[in-house]
């Protein structure tokens, strides 16, 4: 392991495109630490990892829910310090066995990645706690994961808006373990980037 890497201090901004895999055999070795972003295709993750990584091209965005179809590994100016684009839940114009084919790799990942320091759930601040934002709190309160719940598009709504709905949101969760940061985001103004990207470091650098 290079030390002049592993004594860097962790740059969001130094963030490469590593590998895609479809399958847990295909992704990267199971080493290091990981940290990985999921949320429903509408919810805002890719605009949040390219404004978490002041890199508008890093993660795609697309008119088009869904298009992140594969498990998308991210690296960092650390060694063995990676970000993780889960694909989006509620992909638009696919066959159901594909569907499925996805979501039994996207658990097999969750289930058995040893290096995954934590996850980032993104809702909309204005369509928070689906179906599949609860089912992930869930699991993640079960696997005891520690969660950080990005709640995006804060930009859309007006501040004292927003600020109801965080507590609103809050309140459901607080009986939830798992949940260690709970931030209002969003990538338009980047407000909550700063907060997101020290609680992300805290995770990598974990022992």
């Amino acid at each position: 392991m290079d030390p002049e890497l592993t004594s860097k201090s962790l740059s969001f901004n130094s963030a490469r495109f590593l590998i895609s895999a479809s399958r847990l055999d295909e992704c990267p070795p199971d080493v290091g630490a990981e940290v990985a972003f999921a949320g429903r295709s509408n919810a805002g993750k890719s605009s949040a990892l390219n404004a978490i990584t002041a890199n508008g091209k890093l993660a795609r965005t697309s008119k088009t829910p869904g298009r992140t179809r594969l498990i998308n590994f991210f690296s960092l100016n650390r060694e063995q310090c990676r970000l993780v684009d889960l694909p989006g839940y509620g992909y638009a114009k696919v066959s159901r066995d594909m569907k499925d084919d996805w979501q039994e790799h996207l658990g097999h990942y969750l289930n058995d990645r040893r290096c995954l320091r934590g996850l980032v759930l993104v809702m909309d601040i204005r369509h928070p706690l689906t179906d599949f934002d609860q089912m992930m709190v869930e699991w993640c309160e079960h696997n005891n994961l520690p969660l950080m719940i990005l709640v995006t598009k804060a930009d859309k709504l007006k501040f004292g808006q927003a600020k109801t709905s965080m507590l609103t949101i809050g309140k459901k969760l607080q009986s939830f373990q798992c949940v260690e940061h709970l931030i209002m985001f969003s990538a338009t103004s980047k407000r909550g980037v700063d907060e997101c990207r020290d609680a992300l470091t805290a995770w990598l650098e974990s022992d």
